[in-house]
């Protein structure tokens, strides 16, 4: 017994004589020169100001897209980084709305909120017709509706009830929120459920089919919140699949009160007008780098990023000129205080996010990683957002080791209170040690948890020390995200400042840090989580 209590002893103090993990110390002179910088002299709103007012939406391969890369690189030159480029990527048509209108015209006339859904063709002039409400949510909805739908506009939504806030819509993350976010969660691989999300991925190309078969002139769905809010998605712009029929998204509101006619003796006739044009020229979009130069050409580059492109129902605003000015003023602010960083810090503005984070894809494909073919060739022509995860094996390219860190910004307006560590236990005491200067600033918490949803998530995919920030929500997903209200108005300067400030520190500190950020281990396929579930029923 007491030999056991000795070894017990010797080992405990040899465990207590370990050194404690290196955690990179935080050059605060630097920070505050930093903070000085980003805060009174800031040019971050005068950026979101001129990609939300001036250039507007900027849906991928539109004029307004092909504006905003012009001027973004432009401004990148007058900072004065250098390799100043795009890097193209096949993607598709482009598309732009010049004119849309609609209205019921009896049992009375009412002018209705309504936009055009993302590369639906235009409906060459005027139409107007009845209407007939046909719910259709599977392929197995389209027999009930058959023969019914010649000369007819088609509601295609359920109408469901109205409903009011029962919360505000505007709030911030508080501690207890903040909390909930460091929970470690287990991976959960279910190939069944995979093959169900995939079953359903092509439905609005077979949704319009359909319906153009059946002799439809249009369609209308249901905006998914109340409030007057539309925002006009759609995913079909691939040259040689564009939709048939002209699609049009309603609020709630008008498309419940259509609805509701339809079912007494004086049934509606609507009126849509829909000039919108697509754009061949050039088939495809285009990433913007930029970099600040690192003096140790063999240590790499980290990079920050945000996405270019937006929806149109507005002016792409919170989502995501706030992210992109924040990028934008993080290179300025190190490019003025004149940093020479050991690793090189690159700046990337990615195109294609809204449709399945085509441009950070694309990045890594060319960059990092490669992923194995398809084995089902029947997966060919769905998103790359459902697929390309499922595909094995990963491959690295010789650049994969290169990118030491990557960081994204694109939660809206709200301030940085933090960041996801995506699993990376490894990273958390560094990043808490980064965080320090900032906790009055109100970013304090590194959640161990992984987000997903943007463009970090194809680099943790292959194995690349990809994070994303916390940020306070506002409004954002509550009535902002891909809406009608994405406007300028409704961004918080100081937010961004602070979050622009966090940027810049971050990627110095990664450029600077003696060894690379700790990675995780290269992915390799995973076993089901469940290994007694039943396959996907047909």
């Amino acid at each position: 017994m007491r030999l056991a209590l000795a070894l017990l002893a010797a080992v405990s103090t040899a465990a207590i004589a370990l050194p404690a993990p290196a955690v990179a110390q935080v050059d605060r002179s630097t920070v505050n020169r930093i903070l000085d910088e980003g805060m009174n002299r800031s040019e971050v709103m005068e950026t979101a100001a001129y990609l939300s007012d001036r250039i507007g939406g900027r849906m991928t391969n539109s004029p307004a897209m092909r504006e905003a890369e012009r001027w973004t690189q432009q401004r990148f030159r007058e900072f004065g980084l250098t390799n100043v480029r795009t890097e193209g990527f096949e993607f598709g048509r482009g598309w732009s709305i010049n004119h849309h209108a609609s209205r019921m015209t009896a049992p009375r006339v009412i002018e209705l909120r309504s936009i055009p859904v993302a590369w639906t063709p235009p409906t060459q002039g005027t139409i107007s017709a009845g209407i007939v409400v046909a719910p259709m949510d599977e392929v197995e909805d389209f027999a009930r509706w058959r023969g019914q739908l010649r000369g007819k506009i088609v509601l295609i939504s359920r109408p469901t009830a109205g409903s009011e806030p029962g919360e505000p819509a505007f709030r911030r993350l508080t501690d207890e929120d903040l909390r909930q976010r460091n929970t470690y969660q287990q991976p959960n691989y279910s190939p069944a459920t995979v093959e169900r999300n995939l079953r359903r991925a092509d439905f609005a190309e077979r949704l319009d089919a359909f319906l153009a078969e059946e002799g439809a002139l249009a369609w209308v769905r249901q905006a998914y919140r109340d409030g007057g809010l539309v925002h006009g998605t759609g995913y079909l712009y691939q040259v040689g699949r564009t939709p048939r029929l002209p699609g049009v998204e309603m609020a709630a509101e008008d498309y419940r009160r259509l609805a509701r006619l339809a079912l007494t003796d004086a049934p509606p006739t609507l009126e849509l007008t829909s000039d919108v044009r697509f754009h061949d020229e050039d088939v495809n979009a285009y990433n913007i780098l930029a970099d600040i130069p690192g003096t140790d050409p063999s240590a790499g580059y980290v990079m920050a990023g945000a996405h270019l492109d937006s929806w149109v129902a507005s002016d792409g605003a919170v989502d995501n000129a706030a992210g992109v000015a924040v990028v934008m003023e993080a290179a300025r602010i190190l490019q003025r205080l004149g940093v020479r960083p050991k690793r090189a810090i690159r700046f990337a503005l990615w195109n294609g996010e809204e449709q399945a984070l085509l441009g950070s894809l694309a990045y890594v494909e060319r960059h990092l990683a490669t992923r194995g073919p398809l084995r089902n060739p029947d997966h060919a022509r769905l998103s790359p957002y459902d697929t390309w995860r499922t595909r094995w094996p990963i491959t690295p390219r010789p650049g994969h080791r290169d990118l030491v860190a990557y960081f994204n910004l694109d939660n809206g307006s709200g301030r940085i209170r933090g960041i996801h560590a995506e699993g990376n236990v490894a990273a958390v005491p560094i990043f808490q040690e980064w965080l320090a200067p900032f906790a009055t600033l109100g970013a304090t918490s590194v959640a161990i948890r992984g987000t997903g949803g943007t463009d970090h998530l194809f680099m943790q995919a292959v194995g690349v020390p990809g994070f994303q920030f916390i940020q306070d929500p506002l409004d954002y997903s509550s009535r902002l995200h891909h809406s009608s209200l994405d406007s300028y108005d409704h961004l918080k300067a100081e937010d961004l400042r602070q979050a622009a400030v966090i940027m810049a520190t971050f990627l110095l500190n990664a450029a600077n840090r003696d060894e690379p950020l700790p990675r995780m281990p290269l992915p390799q396929e995973p076993r089901p989580t469940d290994p007694f579930e039943y396959p996907a029923e047909d």
